[in-house]
């Protein structure tokens, strides 16, 4: 592949958060890094690094450094799925962050504007751990002012920040503001910080009538967002 071209880097936490920009990009070639997910492409007059490494600051940082020290990287751009804080958020919805604020420490850092199409816009509020029920999200949002929440980005940017890279953050809404789990991920991550997908499910079967139809509905929401999310990344300049 040719090195001429500017380089996007795309940072999330899983994989099937790239299914929708996938489909845009024609003929994406592994990445041998050390990282738990790694794509390449070329389309549009750029490269597209896709690496995903799990959820959390810890993990999406040192997907950053490891394709920094790779590639001449000119953007970086945190993608990947987000809860809504805003009730005015819909599942599926795009959000663009223009500032990242750490939950816990209030520390904001501010975030590059893409020349791109219409989208919902504000601050996003990151933490280590997935919300788990409304009053949590109204908790942070009063906390942050923050209209989304996600779990990587301060990670990202603090990385790219470093790196001297231009950092961008776009999501799309999985679950909405007023909506809970009843699924407690938290307790289903290793040590690592990563998710157990068999535990996951194995939870949900704990309590079938009430948990199965939730990540049935999650599911679903997921691929909605990663498809909406694939369309306007694709549509995107840097």
């Amino acid at each position: 592949m040719s090195n001429q071209m500017p380089t996007v880097l795309c940072v999330a936490a899983e994989s099937m958060e790239f299914a929708g920009l996938l489909k845009r990009l024609p003929e994406a070639a592994s990445l041998p890094w050390p990282v738990a997910y790694g794509r390449c492409a070329e389309s549009g007059g750029r490269r597209w690094l896709l690496v995903a490494n799990g959820p959390g600051p810890k993990l999406s940082a040192a997907a950053v450094d490891e394709a920094v020290k790779r590639e001449k990287v000119d953007a970086v751009v945190s993608v990947g799925f987000c809860g809504g804080l805003d009730p005015a958020l819909a599942a599926g919805d795009v959000f663009i962050a223009d500032r990242v604020v750490e939950t816990e420490t209030g520390q904001s850092m501010e975030a590059e504007r893409p020349a791109c199409g219409p989208a919902a816009r504000g601050a996003i509020a990151c933490d280590d751990r997935v919300l788990q029920t409304a009053e949590e999200k109204r908790a942070v949002r009063a906390k942050t002012g923050a209209a989304a929440v996600d779990m990587e980005s301060m990670g990202v940017q603090a990385r790219a920040r470093v790196a001297g890279v231009r950092f961008y953050c776009i999501r799309a809404v999985t679950d909405t503001a007023e909506e809970s789990f009843s699924v407690d991920f938290n307790s289903l991550r290793d040590d690592d910080g990563r998710f157990s997908r068999g535990g996951i499910v194995l939870a949900a079967l704990r309590r079938p009538v009430k948990r199965v139809p939730e990540l049935i509905r999650l599911a679903g929401r997921a691929r909605m967002a990663s498809e909406r999310l694939g369309g306007f990344l694709a549509g995107c300049s840097f």
